[in-house]
């Protein structure tokens, strides 16, 4: 009989313990991968405030990995947290796209985020958000602000992503000062303080008096400020960066997309695919504009935030003529996302050219 109740209070024992391997298998761990830093201001900023906002909302285990370049490494250093016990891996940058891919099928069991590509696999998903819509209405602030019609851009890539936000910003500027041009300077960096800086110092000695940027840092702003003109942030408000030069930021809001996500991993619902939202959604957004601002801005502003909102009005509908007169976009037509995502051109009004390579 002792030997009876021993067996049984073994059985049992080895019940619970395996009871409690299989919660302990069904944690959910979660690891960033950033291209930047966490204090950069701009991009990767933001990313990590959507990871605390997850972590607020969820109580889940997060972890990052900052300043991982666009190669190979990325590989090691998602390794490094898939062995760790991390098994969702969000990546934040659009050139770890292939190594994401190529993990995800070397890791099946683990589900993987990709920030900004194109591509899925049965566990990796891509998300991106409709910011060129926050760059129009930046533009309308900066296309009311100008003094000399001429307004500088620092941008970082010629991939579809960067010309679209440029093409957007320019429609937005000149909806408003039909006279005004937006001159592009690349960098061919996402993260370099130094070499964003001598590029908006060179727009300044142009003589532009507005600075937007596709760039991670607040370097163009400070510029801006140095010189005593204005500029349009990008990621986060970079109000506080620049003071006396802000006028508006677009911005990311990743946690409540984060939250959804991991919410519908932990609940066995999650299914891969591409998610690309707007404005509707607050995924993308806007700030308050500044003391800079005009004062026609804001009404300005928020009858076409309005009607964005409520699907009433569209960025890239026409008429759109391209840089050299001819016409994009007719008068009846609207850009599918299959071409807004290969825009490979440039809108009436942006002097430069999108780099070959």
């Amino acid at each position: 009989m002792k030997k009876l109740v021993l067996l049984s209070v073994t059985l049992l024992f080895a019940l619970v313990l395996g009871a409690c391997e299989g919660s302990s298998s069904d944690e959910i761990k979660v690891g960033f991968i950033y291209i930047g830093h966490v204090g950069d201001g701009g991009f990767t900023y933001s990313h990590d405030q959507g990871r605390l906002y997850l972590e607020q909302q969820l109580d889940v285990e997060t972890k990052y990995v900052e300043a991982v370049p666009e190669s190979s490494e990325v590989k090691d250093r998602m390794r490094e947290l898939i062995d760790q016990g991390y098994n969702v891996i969000i990546a934040n940058s659009f050139g770890y796209m292939d190594y994401v891919e190529e993990l995800s099928k070397e890791y099946p069991d683990v589900k993987f985020l990709h920030c900004s590509g194109y591509k899925t696999t049965d566990n990796m998903g891509n998300y991106f958000g409709r910011i060129y819509q926050a760059r129009y209405l930046t533009g309308i602030v900066a296309g009311l602000k100008t003094q000399t019609n001429k307004i500088g851009y620092v941008a970082a890539f010629g991939i579809p992503e960067v010309v679209r936000g440029i093409n957007a910003f320019t429609l937005g500027v000149r909806s408003v000062n039909p006279d005004a041009t937006v001159e592009v300077t690349w960098t061919n960096t996402w993260y370099n303080p130094t070499v964003e800086r001598q590029a908006a110092d060179a727009l300044l000695d142009k003589g532009v008096d507005v600075i937007a940027q596709h760039q991670d840092t607040p370097e163009p702003q400070k510029a801006a400020e140095q010189r005593g003109v204005f500029a349009v942030g990008y990621h986060s408000d970079m109000n506080d960066y620049a003071p006396d030069a802000h006028l508006v930021s677009a911005v990311w809001n990743w946690g409540p997309y984060y939250v959804d996500q991991v919410s519908m991993i932990q609940e066995g619902t999650w299914e891969t695919g591409s998610y690309w939202g707007g404005i509707d959604e607050a995924i993308v957004d806007i700030t308050n504009l500044s003391k800079n601002a005009t004062d026609d801005a804001e009404s300005t502003v928020n009858d076409i935030y309005n009607d964005m909102k409520n699907g009433e009005f569209t960025v890239f509908s026409g008429e759109i003529k391209k840089q050299d007169g001819t016409i994009a976009v007719e008068s009846d037509e609207t850009l599918s996302d299959e071409e807004l995502l290969s825009m490979n051109w440039f809108v009436e009004g942006v002097i430069g050219t999108i780099p070959s390579d």
